[in-house]
């Protein structure tokens, strides 16, 4: 994890928290020619715009005072929506039971992309309902998805 979002991270959390939220994520990405600084925010509820603004508020003289980015970019706050990337030991066990979408670097079974129910998680190894697992060094991106599985 770049130093980067490490800093935001410990920035934003504070701010999410008091306001009610889970931290979901932090992005640092470069994307149509223009750095991009992603918070993505949670609540058990879902999360409204005005919550998405009193984090940027609150977040905003922060980041001017702490200055963890020397390049311009583009402060963005945000839920992590209904279909989020899976990355910590609590995001796997929070969506098990879940349907969810498996990205490999290279093709298992001459498929890179893999659908189904999350059924396991140990840190070393994802598995599915159908009985197929992988070891989290061929994972490029779990995410859990809203559409019917592909059989």
């Amino acid at each position: 994890m770049s130093k980067v979002v490490k800093t935001v991270e410990s920035l934003a959390r504070p701010v999410v928290e008091e306001l009610g939220l889970t931290l979901w994520d932090v992005e640092f990405v470069k994307e149509a020619g223009r750095w991009v600084l992603r918070v993505l925010i949670d609540c058990q509820d879902g999360v409204s715009v005005n919550q998405c603004q009193a984090v940027s508020l609150a977040l905003d003289p922060l980041l001017d005072e702490h200055d963890p980015i020397k390049q311009s970019y583009v402060l963005q706050v945000s839920s992590a929506g209904l279909e989020r990337s899976l990355k910590r030991g609590g995001d796997f066990a929070r969506f098990m039971g879940s349907l969810v979408e498996i990205r490999l670097y290279a093709p298992h079974e001459d498929k890179k992309e893999w659908q189904g129910i999350l059924t396991g998680y140990d840190g070393q190894t994802i598995s599915l309902e159908n009985g197929v697992a992988f070891s989290m060094r061929q994972v490029a991106q779990v995410k859990t998805i809203l559409r019917e599985i592909k059989r």
